[in-house]
């Protein structure tokens, strides 16, 4: 059986986009008003200005707690739960509709590329009341991977 070493790379940003495109699930971690953490899993894109997008409703914690703190951090994980992964930190902002349509529409072809109706897809998005969180990142560590500590290695 093939042993595992732990990872932590640096990266430019634009590797970092590189690999946040590849991947679409992560942990957010907003703030409570009491100060504690609120962590939600989600799916997530990347815009075309290379923010963090994640589809929302209004109503929920995640959306209040950045309405009150913009203050966001997230672990994009990679598919395979011993993939890769990298911790973000930014700041975000909460779009509701109308402003959070066209967003929207950014954020499935980010995902799943595109619609087989565009039309139906903004229609739903309104008729639900979507809301789209953007997070633009402005710190972020290694991509690392876990696994035994690099001294071990023969």
């Amino acid at each position: 059986m093939a042993t595992n070493y732990a990872s932590a790379d640096r990266v430019s940003r634009d590797e970092l986009e590189d690999f946040l495109g590849e991947r679409h699930r992560a942990t957010l971690v907003t703030r409570r008003s009491s100060g504690g953490l609120q962590m939600s899993p989600v799916s997530c894109g990347l815009d075309s200005e290379g923010r963090i997008v994640i589809s929302t409703y209004p109503q929920r914690a995640k959306a209040a707690n950045l309405r009150r703190d913009e203050r966001a951090s997230l672990v994009v994980h990679s598919e395979d739960w011993d993939g890769p992964y990298v911790q973000l930190d930014g700041r975000a902002e909460v779009l509701d509709m109308p402003e959070a349509l066209d967003p929207l529409v950014e954020y499935f072809r980010s995902i799943s590329g595109e619609h087989p109706d565009w039309q139906e897809y903004r229609e739903a998005m309104h008729r639900q009341g979507k809301s789209l969180v953007r997070v633009t990142i402005e710190h972020w560590g290694p991509i690392a991977t876990g696994g035994f500590p690099p001294e071990n290695e023969d």
